[in-house]
């Protein structure tokens, strides 16, 4: 039997599974959270196109341009998780807003860079302020929200603008860069903080578990090491391939700090991930079609940008609105998915929103250096997107429903940690293939159909794995 999560809603009256029906008070609430889950998206594209004109302005070296990526990249990712368990704490509303002044601050220092140290701490302090606001923002969704048709439609709308804020960041970043130059990309993040900061603290209700254990140090210190290793080895990988010393270095130690974790979590008194929890089959498999939704998808955005410039020579305008045509595809699924899901059920509608990410997926192997491509490549990656978003809303409703509001820290941790090893790993395991081969086009095919064949998979297991009747 599904644990109940109900909890009072912030105006009082308790909602019932029964209805999705927001009061004016909710719907600010949700606003603010998904605002800030929508300027972290945003932060992950927004800069890609201004790259070359950062660098020629702040002195960064071609090889060390990857660093303004992975120095956001690393703490978002590698702290995500103390985070969550932290939030659970000391109060999740504290730190969501705690990380939502130091990303406000951070950007406001990006903004106004005058070397690459200065720039990159900036981009550092942005990717601690998103480990913060993430994870703690998705359970205080989830707690505000009870389970139910409520929470679908809340989680609906996140994972949407989850989805557009990385498709509208790469339109964006390409026009601000072309008009106001590489810094108003850096200055719209700080304008989003300062738009939901004011709002936040007398909005969001305060959460927290109701004991205060004390905090797991060796597993904080084991999976933050370990996560730390794993992104530096695979960022890195993506630009650079996996033959390099620190590469290897990195990776093995992540692997082994991951292990440690694994076996310290075991022994723990006050655990920072429960293991019992991801024994659950909607905990494992849920977040294992996350990470595939997350990776492959990533992956093929990426590839598709490169054919687009690159093999039709489209400009980076062109190859925006392409990507603009997906963006709003995903809100129209973000729109359906509560739907569909009360409908079908999470299971059903996760392991179907799979399998059409996957066949969509395959019919981009007909790509060619035509112009018709042009069509079939808008056509196929905004339709696999509205399955992805589908995928998105419905892998996360799997992962926490059933969790009792004391752990929604730990599940929707892993929820997010799963959103952000995605996103890293998929170019890096992938996407290497495109950038490395000889001829550009074959390369984007293998790609595509190794991407494809990997959802397609996930679809088979995930099924498989939840069973008939895994809630």
């Amino acid at each position: 039997m599904a644990i109940d999560t109900s909890t009072p809603t912030p105006t009082g009256s308790r909602k019932t599974a029964a209805t999705a029906r927001l009061s004016p008070r909710d719907r600010l609430i949700l606003f603010v959270l998904c605002a800030a889950q929508f300027m972290v998206a945003l932060d992950f594209s927004v800069l890609n196109v201004a790259l070359p004109v950062l660098g020629v302005d702040l002195g960064l070296s071609p090889s060390a341009l990857q660093w303004a990526v992975t120095a956001f990249a690393l703490p978002s990712g590698g702290f995500l998780l103390l985070f969550g368990r932290m939030g659970d704490l000391y109060g999740r509303r504290r730190l969501f807003l705690s990380g939502l002044a130091l990303f406000g601050a951070a950007s406001l220092l990006a903004t106004f860079a005058w070397d690459p140290a200065s720039f990159l701490a900036g981009r550092a302090l942005q990717g601690l302020g998103a480990a913060a606001i993430v994870p703690t923002g998705m359970s205080l969704l989830t707690t505000t929200f009870p389970e139910g048709p409520a929470r679908d439609r809340a989680l609906g709308i996140s994972g949407t603008l989850l989805s557009l804020g990385f498709t509208v960041g790469m339109v964006a970043g390409g026009v601000l860069t072309d008009t106001l130059g590489w810094r108003s990309t850096m200055g719209l993040l700080t304008l989003f903080a300062l738009i939901v900061l004011p709002l936040a603290p007398g909005l969001l209700p305060e959460s927290r578990t109701p004991d205060r254990p004390r905090l797991d140090v060796p597993g904080a210190v084991t999976v933050t090491g370990g996560l730390l290793a794993l992104i530096y080895a695979l960022s890195t990988a993506a630009d650079h391939g996996f033959g390099r010393a620190d590469v290897l270095v990195t990776l093995v130690a992540g692997l082994l700090l991951v292990a440690a974790f694994a076996v310290v979590e075991s022994r723990a008194e006050a655990p920072l991930v429960s293991l019992p929890m991801l024994r659950r089959r909607t905990v494992a498999w849920g977040n294992l079609g996350g990470l595939v939704t997350f990776s492959m998808m990533s992956t093929v955005v990426f590839v598709l940008t490169l054919y687009l410039q690159e093999v039709l020579r489209l400009s980076a305008f062109a190859t925006g609105l392409v990507f603009g045509v997906q963006g709003v595809l995903s809100v129209v699924a973000g729109a359906c998915a509560p739907k569909v899901i009360g409908r079908l059920g999470a299971r059903r509608t996760l392991v179907g929103s799979l399998a059409g990410q996957g066949v969509l997926t395959a019919a981009l192997l007909g790509l060619g250096e035509g112009g018709p491509s042009v069509w079939l490549a808008t056509a196929a990656v905004s339709l696999a997107s509205m399955f992805h978003l589908g995928a998105i809303v419905s892998y996360g409703l799997t992962v926490t429903s059933g969790v009792p509001d004391e752990e929604q820290g730990l599940a929707t941790g892993l929820v997010t940690s799963t959103q952000q090893v995605g996103i890293t790993v998929g170019i890096p395991l992938l996407g290497v293939l495109a950038t490395t081969s000889a001829d550009l086009l074959p390369g984007v095919r293998t790609v595509i159909a190794l991407d494809a064949a990997i959802v397609l998979a996930a679809a088979l297991s995930v099924a498989a794995g939840l069973g008939r009747r895994a809630r």
